[in-house]
């Protein structure tokens, strides 16, 4: 596992990011002519990457303001948040309720560069420095300690961030998945969603160049059963797993994926009483 690995706090502008292509994608600022270059390579084979991210933050927001309003959750821990945008976690479920906390955890070093500065006024909102996989080193850190209490509901997001790391034993999305969920408080939801294809030759193609371009820092597009074996044992909300453009639409003009050469597909399971 990666416990203990100690992490780059050095930003590399020659190497791409996945957090820096899906900055340049939703049109933000914090991104390299290295990732812009990728974007547009990436594009040539699979053209509704844009809508697709766009259509990925619209679903993350939908989810945590239905989550904060009709669930009650008012704390959340968000892996592989990537960079601040419009719309974050945190602002979020603060409309619906002020006092929620948010820990958001990335292992790029621009993140909590850019995640500190955002968040210098809030103090029930932090960004700490770690990779996803390590479990035991986000839930024991002294901020997520400070922000968290597990013995009540919480709301674990890994959205669109399995597709970024390899299939492994003790590191991959479902040993992740299941080290994370025994240490939630029944009545916790886990958001899961990620890249997937059933087309064999855009998953090799997308993944062999997405390997390449973030130089070893990037795992596999996968397929929908891959996604389904994430939610064994828990309750998935409505609408159940689905393209996540059509998870509970806020209204029916709605932008959908227009093309499925990939989609991002995923959903909301609650850890059962």
């Amino acid at each position: 596992m990666h416990a203990g690995k100690q992490l780059s706090t050095e930003i590399d502008a020659t190497v791409p990011t996945a957090a820096r292509m899906y900055d340049y994608y939703l049109g933000g600022r914090d991104n390299y002519a290295a990732d812009r270059a990728a974007v547009e390579e990436l594009d040539k084979v699979v053209p509704s990457t844009r809508r697709l991210a766009l259509n990925n933050r619209r679903f993350l927001q939908r989810v945590v303001r239905t989550l904060t309003q009709e669930y009650g959750i008012r704390q959340y821990l968000d892996h592989g948040s990537g960079l601040p945008t419009q719309d974050n976690v945190h602002q979020v479920a603060q409309r619906v309720d002020p006092t929620t906390h948010v820990v958001y955890v990335d292992n790029d070093p621009m993140v909590l560069v850019h995640g500190r500065a955002l968040l210098e006024q809030d103090e029930r909102t932090v960004v700490i420095q770690a990779d996803m996989r390590d479990t035991d080193r986000i839930f024991g850190h002294a901020e997520t300690q400070r922000l968290i209490d597990f013995d009540e509901p919480v709301c674990v997001l890994f959205n669109s961030v399995f597709h970024c790391i390899p299939d492994s034993d003790t590191d991959g999305p479902r040993a992740v998945a299941d080290r994370v969920r025994e240490r939630l408080a029944p009545g916790s939801f886990m958001v899961m969603c990620q890249l997937v294809s059933e087309d064999e030759k855009v998953r090799d193609f997308v993944t062999a160049f997405m390997d390449q371009a973030t130089q070893g820092r990037w795992g596999r597009v996968r397929q929908e059963k891959d996604v389904e074996a994430l939610f064994e044992g828990l309750e998935v909300l409505d609408p159940g797993l689905v393209e996540v453009s059509t998870w509970r639409p806020d209204t029916e003009v709605a932008p959908v994926q227009l093309t499925r050469e990939w989609i991002e597909f995923g959903g909301v399971g609650r850890i059962p009483e």
